[in-house]
């Protein structure tokens, strides 16, 4: 095993990250078998048997689709990477370039983006790139279709698009699909190369570097060396993909009548036992492949349409999320007490009182982080719980970093987003989201409803 990786490092399973329930590493599996894309059930289920040997019985899926195991020991690591490589598990290795849960498989994807991935990542390692970035640089290579990669950031985006002359791979850097900076749209070896030339000036920054700290100078001149189209928009031959993207919950149809059901894990956590019990009733029920998925999620394929609704019934039954409409896919709560020493409050209670109390306001990302590390969401959002010193404190849209704007007991938190959806059923207008609403309030009246809902009661 290697050193134990510093936080902010991807914890692979040759280098597990110390967190405040022991050591945790992040798996990519790549294919369970020569024929597949993801696990075969007794995969997954053996690779669940093992975290509950080595682990705390914690398993997650995270956000870009990774699996997770958490609460092992420099030992148990060891014991679990061993049976990893018995199970014969194949682990993505090097520098990430994602094409999603469905590539070459969905019916409605542009174009196969798996193809390009290969031509990227070959050109990337014949660049010398790969020890030159650091652990969190990644591309997109997105093919479009029922499940976009719209929602996962990475320094290098590609994505396919209609065009009058056939499919055209937008280029773009530095962000999702709605923040990352449009660079050209050109063919797929045309695109292969900016995504390198990409990557080579951020290596050429350091290790630490993104193609977010890449300079407007640096694009334009990274333009104009290829002479490329404007960096501003594309040509005006290429068609608009209009899709809308999915959350990887639910029925999607595939070729020949066929579906693949996916099935989130609730803030993209779940018991061992409980990933096992589900994966056995896939596999009596026809199950050939299980592919995680970007949004916490994993995408079961291979058994007949007729068993779906059975298949859907157990993980409900088992505590899982089965619906888009869920409430909890709004919510992103990590571990906290008792199970994370660095969390100062009972995240997930908290978060499960507020999904089943105030679904009808939660259009918005709420984030509940045992302490201000914030690991279940980096980025800002709408409102967030943070465990501190002082209990639950309340921030408004920013990250779990910034400093409270108010304090609860961290027991009583979820009574104080209580009271702030209430004011927000009475303040907002019609037609107008609860998003909308929490801006027009403004962060002080906000702050000042979670804190008085407690002051209130002692009164």
């Amino acid at each position: 095993m290697n050193a134990i990786s510093r936080r902010g490092a991807c914890p692979a399973l040759s280098a597990p990250m110390q967190t405040g329930d022991g050591l945790l590493v992040r798996l990519n599996p790549v294919a369970g078998t020569p024929s597949s894309e993801g696990l075969s059930p007794k995969l997954l289920i053996g690779l669940a048997e093992s975290a509950l040997r080595h682990g705390n019985g914690i398993m997650e899926v995270t956000a870009r689709g990774s699996l997770q195991i958490r609460g092992l020991t420099t030992e148990s690591a060891t014991l679990l990477a061993a049976e990893v490589d018995a199970l014969g598990i194949a682990v993505r290795t090097g520098l990430p370039v994602e094409t999603g849960p469905l590539a070459g498989i969905d019916p409605q994807e542009i174009a196969d983006p798996r193809p390009l991935a290969e031509r990227v990542s070959a050109a990337i390692e014949d660049a010398g790139l790969t020890s030159r970035l650091g652990p969190k640089v990644s591309v997109v290579v997105d093919g479009g279709g029922q499940l976009t990669l719209d929602a996962v950031t990475a320094d290098a985006r590609l994505k396919a698009v209609r065009s009058g002359a056939g499919v055209r791979w937008q280029v773009s850097v530095a962000g999702d699909g709605q923040s990352a900076r449009l660079l050209a749209t050109v063919r797929d070896d045309a695109a292969r190369d900016i995504a390198v030339a990409v990557l080579r000036m951020v290596a050429e920054k350091g290790r630490e570097a993104h193609a977010r700290d890449l300079s407007e100078r640096q694009l334009v001149s990274l333009a104009d060396w290829l002479c490329l189209p404007s960096l501003r928009e594309a040509p005006p031959s290429v068609l608009p993909d209009i899709s809308a993207s999915r959350k990887p919950i639910g029925l999607f149809p595939l070729a020949g009548d066929t579906f693949t059901l996916g099935i989130a894990l609730p803030y993209g956590s779940m018991p061992a036992d409980k990933i096992i019990a589900l994966a056995k009733n896939a596999l009596t029920l026809g199950t050939t492949e299980i592919r995680l998925a970007p949004g916490r999620a994993m995408l079961f394929l291979g058994q007949p349409s007729d068993t779906n609704p059975s298949l859907q019934a157990t993980a409900a039954g088992l505590g899982f999320v089965t619906s888009p409409a869920d409430p909890r896919t709004r919510i992103a709560a990590c571990p906290g007490t008792p199970a994370c020493a660095s969390g100062r409050i009972a995240t997930r209670d908290i978060a499960e009182t507020i999904a089943a109390k105030n679904a009808d306001i939660l259009d918005f990302t709420l984030h509940v982080s045992g302490c201000a590390k914030g690991c279940a969401h980096p980025g800002p959002a709408a409102l967030t719980i943070v465990g501190g010193e002082n209990g639950a404190g309340l921030v408004v849209n920013a990250t779990a970093k910034a400093l409270p704007a108010g304090y609860r007991p961290g027991y009583d938190a979820a009574r104080g987003i209580g009271r702030v959806a209430a004011v927000i059923r009475s303040a907002r207008f019609q037609g107008e989201t609860a998003a909308a609403c929490l801006t027009r309030l403004g962060p002080a009246a906000i702050a000042e409803t979670y804190r008085q809902a407690q002051t209130k009661k002692r009164k």
